[in-house]
Parts: C-alpha cells; structure tokens; sequence
C-alpha cells in the first residue's frame, strides 16, 4: 500500500481535522489530503502574526482558494509574551503554545467533533524544535510523522497531486534569522522580511537575512554566491535603507537551522 493511500485512510478515521497551516508543503500536503478525504469537514487554520512573511501568507490563502478548502485566518499574539520575545533556544515552544492554545479555543468553540493537526513529518522528529515539545503538550496529531513520511516522500507526493507548494523552499518564521538573547520585536521582523524581498527582486528566491542587531548578513545558496556578490554593492545600498549600518555576504552560504550551531557548542 502506499504512502499516498495510507495518509487517505489515516483521515477515514476522523470526523473532522483543523489543520495547522503556514503554507509549505508539509501543512499543504495534509490539508490537501484531509480536504480530499473529509471534504468541508477539514479546515486550515493560519495565524497571520507578524514573524509569518506576508508572500507566505499570500501563498497559504492562495491555495486555500484555488483548491477550494476553507481556511480560517487568526492572529497570535506571541509578541506580547516575553517568554517569546527574549528570544530563548526554545522560542518554538511558546509560540508554537499560542497557536495550538488558539486553535484549542476555536476548535471548543466552533468544531467540537475535530481534530487538531500539524504537518511535522518523520524527519522533523531528528532536529532540534521545541515546537513539538508544545505540540505533545497540546495532543495535536501529526499524521505525516504518525505514518512514518520523510520529506522526500511529502515532496514526491505533493509532486504526485500537483500541488503548487511541492517545489516552494523551506520558509521558517521571520524570527528564526534573529540569533537567540536578541529580543524580537516588529521592527527587527520588518527588517529581515524587506531585506529578504529586495533580494527576492534580484533574482534570489531561497535566502534568509540572518539579523545581527547592526549587520544584516545574507545567505544565499553556494551556487549562486558569485552572482551576489556581482550585485552586492546595489543590494547592500538597498538594505542599509531599512536601517543597518552593514551588510555583509555569509561566504559558507545558505545553511538552514545555521543560528543553532550555538546550542551544539
């Protein structure tokens, strides 16, 4: 039996699921699956906080309405905690708190017979993220990990339904470029969002902006180091505006999870 048909007949057995869903292919493939399934029974639920890039959400809402699921927009309000804004190694955990808290209240409220889930899959369960701490805490239902599917297989899945999402890189929350013990604020998430979509508007699409207070430091993948730095002198310009006094080019390249190296030394 294959994956595909296994995550259909995971859903048989639920009335109706609230998914979790921020856009990538993880959350996209269950909801899509769950909608497949359950029809309007399944719901994406998407909190338009400010540490989600505003192309995210446009892409998650997009979705929603080209595959016709209906999708239920909140705000979270992780910036009034300073669990979360203090910026510690397990800033995951309480945002990831709010949200599934959230999404508890509704659920009571609105959807008493569903399912709360997530789209964490079988390779997540190796990394460091506290987030899952929240979502045991929480009972929230993983399908994709509960099945066993690694990312490859979400990838080659999506692929297989078409969906649009299969081919979009990986897109962590805007506070996820700002080094733990910094504080997170609007500001600083702005920042790293308007940086990152000027170098969108030169051409590269999988970066991350790591904020280092004063310094903005870009990473882009390795094979396109050398057209950065073509356009470095322009781009750099650009991103001062937004209020650094440096911008430097990260010569390692793009490295996902790189500001975790610190809780490894």
């Amino acid at each position: 039996m294959s994956k595909l048909t296994l995550l259909k007949n995971w859903f048989k057995n639920h009335k109706g699921t609230v998914t979790a869903f921020s856009g990538g292919v993880d959350s996209s493939l269950v909801l899509y699956v769950s909608n497949l399934v359950l029809g309007d029974q399944a719901i994406g639920l998407i909190s338009n906080s400010e540490s989600l890039k505003s192309k995210d959400y446009e892409i998650a809402t997009n979705f929603c309405k080209k595959h016709n699921i209906q999708l239920k927009v909140i705000k979270t309000e992780e910036l009034s905690d300073p669990n979360y804004t203090s910026n510690p190694a397990n800033r995951c955990f309480f945002c990831k708190t709010h949200l599934y808290e959230a999404m508890i209240d509704i659920i009571q409220e609105e959807y008493p017979n569903h399912t709360i889930l997530n789209g964490t899959n079988l390779d997540d369960l190796g990394d460091y993220r506290p987030g899952l701490e929240a979502a045991k805490n929480h009972h929230i239902k993983s399908p994709l990990a509960e099945l066993k599917i690694t990312k490859k297989e979400v990838i080659e899945m999506a692929n297989e339904l078409g969906l649009e999402t299969a081919a979009k890189p990986p897109s962590p929350c805007l506070s996820s470029r700002i080094p733990y013990g910094t504080t997170v604020n609007k500001e600083r998430l702005q920042q790293i969002e308007k940086a990152e979509y000027i170098l969108n508007q030169y051409g590269f699409l999988n970066v991350r902006v790591r904020h280092l207070k004063e310094v903005a430091s870009i990473e882009v993948p390795v094979n396109e180091i050398e057209d950065l730095k073509n356009k470095f002198n322009k781009i750099s310009k650009e991103i001062k505006k937004l209020g650094f006094n440096k911008v430097t080019m990260d010569k390692e390249g793009f490295v996902s999870g790189k500001l975790n190296r610190v809780l490894n030394g």
